[in-house]
């Protein structure tokens, strides 16, 4: 049994015909909502003429919101590699007291 489909979703009012796992349709139908709706803003400013203009502009955004967006993220995961590390030594400090007083 074949368990991906095509699925048609509209861009800019144009259709685009997509073979997708069943499992993912509605991401890839949400997907194309979301790329609509920021290709529609990019055109409705009137600064970028073209739909493949359009497109281009509207992929180098959504590339650079992910990439500042995971930037976050490992930031965020190095602070708490941090906080851990530190904890990590004190927790190592106590310990060898510990075993000092034990001794």
């Amino acid at each position: 049994m074949d368990d991906t489909s095509t699925l048609t979703v509209k861009i800019l009012d144009r259709e685009f015909r997509v073979s997708c796992p069943l499992e993912e349709q509605q991401h890839l139908r949400d997907s194309a909502e979301f790329l609509d709706q920021r290709m529609r803003e990019i055109r409705d400013t009137g600064r970028v003429i073209g739909v493949d203009r359009i497109a281009m502009m509207a992929a180098l955004n959504l590339t650079s919101e992910l990439l500042s967006h995971e930037n976050v993220n490992l930031e965020a995961q190095q602070s708490v590699n941090n906080a851990i590390d530190r904890m990590s030594d004190k927790i190592d400090q106590v310990l060898h007291k510990t075993e000092s007083l034990d001794l």
